[in-house]
């Protein structure tokens, strides 16, 4: 919205944004992705996003067997969510470029830090090396932590 500011369409690629990631995170994932999670079976069990337990409210116990589906097919969560993490980084780039400030500069730094600290640092550190689906998980398997 910052780098866009100048342009009314900038507030519209905003919101839907907001939407989209909203959206991607706090519906898709606890009625597609959590039902078929190992953490959706285990008693007062608690994932990394903790969105296990607001799923077990909204939908039943899907298949364990369909968990690594979350990274098959063209809109699938996986892509999905990585578009997520990108398209506001993508979207920075022109915009420092159309209305270059110091604010668009360190928000796009701080948000292309942020993702490499989830990537390098949350994922394979924090999360996936204690979570109880990395055998099965698309995400675990691609950073080479499923063993």
């Amino acid at each position: 919205m910052a780098g866009y500011s100048f342009f009314w369409g900038g507030y519209l690629l905003s919101a839907s944004y907001l939407v989209f990631a909203f959206t991607q995170m706090y519906v898709i994932m606890p009625l597609a992705v959590c039902p078929n999670c190992v953490y959706f079976r285990l008693r007062n069990s608690l994932c990394i996003s903790g969105l296990n337990v607001i799923s077990k409210k909204m939908v039943k116990e899907g298949n364990i067997k369909d968990f690594p589906k979350r990274g098959q097919g063209l809109f699938c969560h996986n892509n999905l969510y990585m578009a997520a993490k990108l398209s506001p980084i993508l979207a920075m780039i022109p915009a420092l470029f159309l209305n270059f400030s110091f604010l668009l500069l360190t928000i796009f730094l701080t948000v292309v830090g942020l993702l490499l600290f989830r990537i390098f640092v949350i994922f394979p550190k924090i999360a996936c090396v204690h979570c109880r689906a990395k055998k099965i998980c698309p995400n675990a398997k691609a950073m080479g932590l499923s063993k």
